[in-house]
């Protein structure tokens, strides 16, 4: 997933950007899109938010990361930032989709080749980063099938680790497609709800055993995401020691930060 308004400067064209020029000069476009997307996840589900707290929203140069279970989890990005620079990436595959094409031209969005080496993808997140914006990304590549957490791919911490800054880790439930296509069929508003985490910093990705490192980071990334969600929702990294340990901690933490706010 990633959005971004002030379009990063990449080196080559991205092959799947083509016939897909930004807007930016058009900030208005993406406002007005922007308020109907808020208004219509107002409609369909009341959003619980816990950790706002934990993201700065002032800070230049944030990179997010989430576990991915539905359609509308890229939406719920725009009631979370209230910023305009945010960088997430869609599917390829939605690039044959009008509508998809044309919402995402009014938000300045790319086309992510989820299956092979994005080169430019990639540089797109790293310059965004480094011009102040925000990446918001899924390290599990792709709706997950059971709800729970599939593994994670390394693409984040490899980002983190290039750009040097932290990742704030999430964990939302609630946004499953068969969720929601239940409630609206029975015009139930969903329940959705999203659980920020605080910022944690890898160590230096080193030359030497890049592969090894780079797995290492992340599972601590996912066990970052999965101390966020119920035990149903951890998938393979429920039993891991740190995401045991991660739980711990919270539970320490717990009562001088319980704290939730709803957004629609």
């Amino acid at each position: 997933m990633l959005f971004f308004v002030n379009q990063p400067k990449i080196s080559q064209p991205h092959p799947l950007l083509d016939a897909h020029r930004p807007v930016y000069n058009y900030p208005m476009i993406f406002y007005i899109v922007r308020a109907i997307i808020r208004f219509g996840i107002w409609l369909i589900a009341d959003v619980e938010v816990h950790g706002l707290e934990n993201i700065d929203l002032k800070r230049p140069g944030l990179l997010v990361a989430t576990n991915h279970l539905g359609r509308l989890d890229a939406a719920l990005v725009y009631i979370l930032l209230d910023r305009p620079d945010i960088l997430l990436p869609i599917a390829e595959k939605y690039r044959t989709s009008l509508f998809w094409r044309v919402v995402s031209r009014a938000l300045n969005t790319i086309f992510i080749d989820r299956y092979n080496a994005d080169i430019a993808a990639l540089r797109a997140c790293l310059n965004t980063i480094k011009k102040g914006g925000v990446v918001v990304l899924a390290p599990e590549g792709t709706r997950s099938p059971t709800s729970s957490l599939q593994e994670g791919k390394p693409g984040v911490c490899y980002i983190a680790s290039k750009a040097g800054v932290p990742i704030t880790p999430v964990g939302l439930w609630g946004s499953e497609d068969h969720l929601l296509d239940a409630n609206l069929k029975r015009l139930r508003r969903s329940h959705i709800t999203v659980n920020i985490g605080p910022a944690f910093t890898l160590p230096k990705l080193e030359s030497r055993e890049r592969a090894a490192a780079l797995e290492r980071d992340t599972t601590e990334m996912m066990c970052h995401i999965a101390a966020l969600l119920p035990p149903s929702y951890r998938g393979i990294y429920a039993d891991l020691q740190r995401t045991q340990e991660l739980l711990s901690r919270a539970e320490t933490a717990a009562p001088s930060t319980a704290a939730a706010s709803s957004l629609a």
